[in-house]
């Protein structure tokens, strides 16, 4: 709350111990920070697995979570750089390889994503950028459908790491890139995807 705003002086008379029980949890922070690409009941059903109603495979479900954490990786030393030491992204990328390995169960998926997400939320520019795009690749765990957010995430990195006037060419490069990786069996699905969502992802796959 800005100094000038009448409710201030009101504002600063709250015990902080109060102010700190009102903090949004990371569960919330999370779904906050991930809104903007995600419109509630208007899922694709090609992105909800089979046993939840929609008509995604189990199998294209793990091939989305490793394309998702390969995106992540790319951009994964623009957050190693500025926060050395902290190895929360890089374990939700590992998570999200070894759930897609069958490895791990999607609860111990979800509490990396939170993990990720909590490091993002402690730095900025293109290291905050690419700790989310972590965060929603160990994320397709739980809901298939935030393959996107891995890649938009780890353009918006590579974008904020480029000089101003190279942004656009940069963010379209690592498009291509990612695209590149996509395995034959979801190609179609994510690009549908990516054309459909492309709005919601700040126009990032225009490539």
């Amino acid at each position: 709350m800005l100094p000038g705003h009448p409710d201030h002086q009101a504002y600063a008379r709250v015990p902080k111990r109060m102010l700190r029980e009102v903090k949004p949890s990371a569960r919330t922070m999370v779904k906050m920070e991930t809104m903007i690409m995600y419109n509630k009941g208007s899922r694709d059903p090609r992105l909800v697995t089979l046993r939840r109603g929609g008509s995604l495979t189990d199998g294209d479900h793990q091939l989305l979570a490793a394309w998702a954490a390969a995106c992540a990786e790319h951009v994964l030393p623009l957050f190693e750089l500025a926060r050395p030491g902290d190895e929360r992204p890089r374990r939700a990328i590992e998570q999200a390889r070894a759930w897609a390995r069958g490895e791990i169960r999607m609860t111990e998926a979800r509490t990396a994503s939170f993990a990720a997400h909590a490091a993002a939320r402690e730095t900025g520019g293109p290291a905050r950028e690419a700790a989310r795009a972590a965060g929603h690749a160990v994320a397709v765990a739980h809901m298939a459908d935030h393959e996107l957010g891995a890649a938009a995430y780890a353009i918006r990195a590579v974008r904020a790491a480029a000089h101003p006037s190279e942004r656009d060419e940069a963010g379209r490069a690592e498009c291509r890139w990612q695209r590149a990786q996509l395995p034959a069996a979801i190609r179609a699905l994510v690009l549908e995807d990516e054309r459909l969502r492309n709005k919601k992802c700040w126009s990032l796959f225009d490539c």
